[in-house]
């Protein structure tokens, strides 16, 4: 058999094959080190789900947590009549003093609290839906801090909406200061979080 038969037999893969019109296989052509190359995949972003299973899991269990710990210390408080000093004071800066709160956090807006209950559960619900969508890319600060937030306007809702009013325990005797509660430090310090968190996250994403 001659060259020319054996060209004609060929195929035409063969044929291309001979020719070096056949691109290399695509893992030829990848760039030595890339992802691919090294069988890592390609990189998550920060809206992965990895990310919100991440603070879906910090924020679930942190605010049922705090949630808890303030229904049942105001239970427990609210068995003694309004005034009751039922501790301290202890070293000089706060004593449990039962307090009945028909206003807001910290005794603001006083016979409000059918509307602020009311007000507290829109705030709630917004940051939650907040956090798992527009917010998804959350960091850690930023999710405790909503946590936080939820659980407390959640835990004085309730008083509001079965007590007509809030039960309050924490008094400051160094210092004149409205008497407070769980719920209230978790406000508090959960607005403190999500916004330092917030400010932090803004500032990294502008350096990079």
């Amino acid at each position: 058999m001659d060259e020319s038969e054996v060209t004609e037999n060929a195929t035409p893969s063969e044929e291309t094959r001979r020719e070096g019109a056949l691109p290399l296989p695509p893992e030829r052509n990848n760039v030595a080190g890339s992802p691919e190359r090294q069988g890592h995949g390609p990189c998550p972003t920060d809206g992965s789900p990895d990310r919100r299973r991440r603070n879906a899991a910090i924020f679930f269990p942190v605010a049922a947590l705090w949630l808890v710990l303030d229904l049942a210390t105001k239970a427990f408080f609210n068995g003694f009549p309004p005034g009751t000093v039922v501790g301290g004071p202890f070293l000089g800066l706060i004593q449990f003093r039962v307090a009945h709160n028909t206003g807001a956090a910290w005794g603001m807006f006083d016979q409000s609290t059918m509307a602020l209950g009311v007000m507290s559960l829109v705030v709630c619900a917004a940051l939650t839906v907040y956090l798992f969508t527009a917010g998804r890319h959350a960091s850690v600060p930023e999710t405790l801090g909503v946590a936080l937030i939820v659980a407390g306007g959640i835990g004085n809702a309730v008083d509001r909406f079965t007590l007509g009013y809030v039960v309050d325990f924490i008094d400051t005797v160094f210092m004149s200061f409205p008497t407070f509660n769980i719920a209230d430090i978790g406000v508090t310090c959960g607005f403190v979080l999500f916004f330092a968190g917030l400010l932090w996250s803004t500032r990294s994403s502008k350096e990079q």
